[in-house]
């Protein structure tokens, strides 16, 4: 399915995004991780561009986007969800359905849930957290916040792949194709030569100076929209008594709520594979439906 690389002026920053299925006019909002790119998103967005139009950026300091001459003020989930905002606008997106992954996620239920931007409250229509909640457990953020600040570096493309079939083993199973993708659309090069990975190591200031910042409680309790929940089983960052609380709460009360464990998979899954992007498939098209032709929505742990 055709793609293509494009940029936008957000909030006076460059952002760069993929976008699929163009000719759509639904559209789907795929958001990667905290270190990654919106390029983990190539097999989910190529299966859905069948059907929706999909945008997946990346975030300011990330890819190929700007890196923040601010990073204070602009390396956390208000600004980004300010970004997501003036890209909204930019492209002409009244409503999407939202696929967050880990950091992803949070942006998504900042946005989804108006208290941040109210303008987009009623334009997100339904929301998938990849392994992400409204809280997250300490232990596996001072782990990330560990590696994410202090990206190594190597003489050869082989070694820095080599890294991230370590440090990423939790997304599970990918093929040696797509971890050698992984790493391309990863990788920049440092005045030395060296490559490292493509983010700005700023961007872990998120953690130190706002360290409440993926406190979302309040967020998660505004939205009024389906929820997905993907958690790896194994997952270290998204503990189950946290997902239990998400049933018992917000959308969770209302029966918006769905939570499946990923069996073999920490954080987080890659969603590469035919059985995660099939549930996210079916998740979006059940609520793509006119709300006459939705069946009656149910808090489950099973998958969608």
């Amino acid at each position: 399915m055709a793609y293509s690389s494009q940029y936008a002026t957000c909030a006076g920053r460059e952002i760069h995004y993929m976008e699929w299925g163009s000719q759509h006019d639904t559209a789907v909002i795929a958001w990667h991780g905290l270190a990654r790119t919106g390029r983990d998103m190539d097999e989910l967005a190529e299966h859905l561009s069948s059907r929706y139009r999909v945008i997946c950026p990346d975030t300011l300091g990330r890819g190929l986007s700007q890196w923040s001459p601010d990073p204070h003020n602009e390396y956390t989930l208000a600004f980004y969800a300010r970004l997501a905002r003036e890209l909204f606008d930019h492209l002409k997106i009244d409503a999407a359905h939202w696929v967050g992954t880990s950091m992803g996620g949070s942006i998504g239920m900042v946005c989804a849930g108006g208290l941040a931007q109210p303008a987009l409250k009623e334009r997100i229509r339904s929301l998938v957290l990849n392994d992400n909640a409204p809280r997250l457990a300490d232990a596996a953020v001072a782990r990330i916040r560990a590696y994410a600040g202090n990206p190594p570096a190597f003489g050869t493309i082989a070694e820095l792949e080599a890294f991230f079939r370590q440090v990423y083993k939790p997304f599970g199973w990918l093929s040696d194709a797509q971890w050698r993708r992984l790493t391309e659309t990863s990788t920049r090069r440092l005045p030395d030569g060296r490559v490292t990975p493509h983010y700005d190591p700023a961007m872990v200031r998120q953690f130190t100076d706002h360290p409440n910042d993926y406190e979302v409680w309040a967020h998660y309790d505004a939205m009024e929209v389906p929820v997905l929940c993907l958690r790896g089983a194994e997952s270290d960052l998204v503990l189950r008594e946290t997902t239990e609380e998400m049933m018992r709460r917000g959308p969770g009360l209302r029966g918006l709520v769905r939570v499946v464990e990923v069996a073999g998979c920490g954080h987080a899954p890659a969603l590469n594979v035919p059985e995660q992007i099939d549930w996210i498939a079916a998740f979006i098209d059940e609520h793509e439906r006119a709300p006459s032709e939705r069946p009656a929505q149910r808090a489950t742990a099973s998958r969608p």
